[in-house]
């Protein structure tokens, strides 16, 4: 038997005591090692006996702390030696993890030899147990996140429950995982799609705000553009506050706090009265939230890990682009920017490089096919609206079809987060 022997801490060289080391032997039980008080935690560390047996008069602080540390699972059975306890001293001794005593005035080989395989009992009886429960809680988890991660995919792709588990099985059983692990998985990928598409409708929110401050300077529809102001302010606040409430790792903690102030800059800017030169610090200050969002969306995708999010983020970038091409224009067309005008073109090609990466990718539904029909219709009529920016009608159907844009990337990128590529990548 491996057996550690805790003497008290003043025993000269840690020799066994004459009646203990006799009644050991006639026990037939080899000592491991000794240890005093102050080094027996160290010593089951190191040694990794099966048993521990505490011979003292009385137990010691040092006792009581090695005891705690353990918070009352020890590593080895234990066994106590000692004078008599009182009732509450016991009491405490057991809540700690020592599993048998006997008094000191009774040790003999054979009282030795049942406490020792008391203790030894007792310590299996309770590792057994402590097992059980862990296996229970690990099984009540999993089956947390299976039903999570069933009604996900059951309302992100309208099937049923047995549909849903069958995926989850199937993927556990490809991947050779357990269903838990996969489902939490599952549960990750969502939640990181979640926070990508709202990281990216920062970068349009940041355009949208500018084109609607410049519909406002030139009186372009704006009663409503008031009120798109406002949801636009408040759609930005909500998504950093949700974003900020996920853990989202060093990188995207600092991505994050980038945005937050360059919103608090822009915030701030929109709420004066909208000027030509009011106009141009907006834009500025988007400039900023715009570059702040992509940053924190880039962040967020490379930790998500995942490279089916790619996709999420290519269809919201171009809600992105549809407000910016109609900022622009307006812009040059208002403040006679020439940047503004510069930037029209290089952003026209990056959203027809989109918008064919999106029509050519293999992630694709029916319904995502019909949605990015009806998105290249209407970025037609968009650019028609670019070209005849010197009419009225052609300002004012720059502003419908960016809007009608944003609300058709809208949904693709909602059909493409919950896809179930994306879930279950």
């Amino acid at each position: 038997m491996s057996l550690l022997v805790v003497l008290p801490d003043e025993t000269a060289g840690l020799v066994l005591p004459e009646a203990l080391a006799k009644a050991l032997s006639g026990a037939g039980i080899d000592v491991l090692a000794v240890a005093d008080c102050a080094g027996f935690a160290r010593q089951v560390e190191a040694l990794s006996p099966r048993q521990a047996l505490i011979f003292l008069p009385l137990p010691t602080p040092a006792l009581f702390d090695t005891l705690h540390s353990w918070a009352g699972v020890p590593p080895c059975a234990l066994s106590l030696v000692s004078e008599p306890l009182s009732a509450a001293q016991h009491e405490e001794l057991v809540a700690l993890g020592v599993h048998a005593w006997m008094p000191a005035g009774a040790v003999d080989a054979g009282s030795l030899a049942a406490v020792i395989a008391r203790a030894r009992s007792r310590w299996q009886r309770e590792a057994a147990l402590r097992t059980e429960l862990e296996n229970l809680r690990t099984r009540m988890d999993e089956r947390k996140w299976v039903d999570r991660a069933k009604g996900l995919l059951m309302s992100a792709r309208g099937i049923g429950e047995d549909e849903a588990f069958g995926l989850l099985r199937g993927a556990a059983m490809h991947a050779n995982l357990r269903l838990g692990e996969v489902s939490r998985s599952v549960i990750e990928a969502a939640q990181w799609a979640d926070a990508i598409n709202r990281a990216g409708q920062l970068r349009m929110l940041s355009q949208r705000l500018v084109r609607v401050a410049a519909q406002l300077l030139g009186g372009i529809d704006a009663q409503r553009a008031r009120l798109l102001r406002t949801q636009s302010s408040e759609r930005v606040q909500q998504n950093l506050d949700h974003l900020a409430a996920l853990g989202l790792g060093a990188a995207g903690v600092e991505a994050l706090a980038q945005a937050q102030a360059a919103w608090r800059g822009l915030a701030d800017a929109l709420t004066a009265k909208p000027t030509a030169t009011g106009l141009a610090d907006i834009d500025r200050r988007a400039e900023v939230l715009l570059e702040a969002a992509e940053a924190l969306t880039e962040a967020l995708e490379t930790s998500g890990a995942r490279r089916a999010l790619r996709i999420v983020n290519i269809c919201g970038r171009q809600r992105m682009r549809a407000q910016r091409l109609a900022k622009d224009a307006l812009l040059a067309a208002a403040l006679k920017e020439e940047a503004a005008k510069a930037r029209l073109v290089p952003t026209m090609a990056e959203f027809e490089a989109a918008l064919l990466e999106l029509e050519r990718a293999p992630l694709s539904t029916a319904e995502i096919r019909a949605a990015l029909a009806s998105a290249r219709d209407e970025w037609l009529r968009l650019v028609g609206g670019v070209q005849a920016l010197d009419s009225a009608d052609g300002r004012a159907t720059l502003v419908r079809s960016s809007e009608a844009l944003v609300d058709t990337f809208e949904r693709l990128t909602a059909s493409y987060e919950h896809s179930l590529q994306v879930i279950m990548s």
